[in-house]
């Protein structure tokens, strides 16, 4: 039997919304739409680059809290609310989506991401 784990990063979404940040089955980590969320709360300041930074620092420590690391990551979900932003948030990726949305949570995030991970073994 395997047994579910999961992680949370302090957001303020995750108590309101009722969610984790990640979730471990197995070998497989599924990392939940990640906004540029500062420690304090407060969004991520700069551009689409700076916030999507910020987004995978949130990730990464979501990640390895399960037990992964980055090269284990498979696969990202870039959502951006402005296409402009696209090359700034595009560099190589493992397998990628990236879409336009209308909006997001909060009218400044330019950017969430989701990620998916299977660790070895």
């Amino acid at each position: 039997m395997t047994t579910r784990l999961q992680v949370t990063s302090g957001s303020p979404y995750e108590a309101s919304f009722g969610f984790a940040r990640a979730v471990r089955e197995g070998n497989r980590i599924i990392v939940a739409g990640t906004g540029p969320v500062e420690p304090d709360g407060s969004t991520t300041p700069g551009g689409a680059a700076e916030q999507a930074a910020r987004c995978c620092t949130i990730i990464l420590a979501a990640i390895e809290a399960l037990g992964g690391s980055a090269a284990d990551v498979v696969r990202t979900r870039m959502l951006l609310t402005d296409p402009a932003d696209q090359d700034a948030v595009g560099a190589a990726k493992p397998a990628a989506t990236m879409a336009g949305v209308a909006w997001l949570c909060r009218p400044e995030w330019r950017i969430e991401i989701e990620a998916e991970a299977v660790v070895p073994g």
